[in-house]
């Protein structure tokens, strides 16, 4: 059997530390996520209003 060097076997990943940008990024993208999400309910609730207000309306 063949020896390994230790570098084969265990590559180790340089891990980036977080910058600045990427904080900045991630808060922006949690906070359009949580926008959306209000948007998203809001509309939901309008519709079903509409739909309910539509079904009590007679057809004319």
């Amino acid at each position: 059997m063949a020896n390994l060097a230790k570098t084969t076997v265990f590559k180790s990943i340089s891990s980036q530390k977080e910058t600045q940008l990427d904080k900045t990024t991630l808060v922006v993208r949690r906070i359009i996520e949580d926008e959306a999400e209000v948007r998203h309910k809001k509309t939901a609730r309008l519709r079903k209003a509409r739909f309910e207000r539509e079904a009590d309306t007679p057809d004319m």
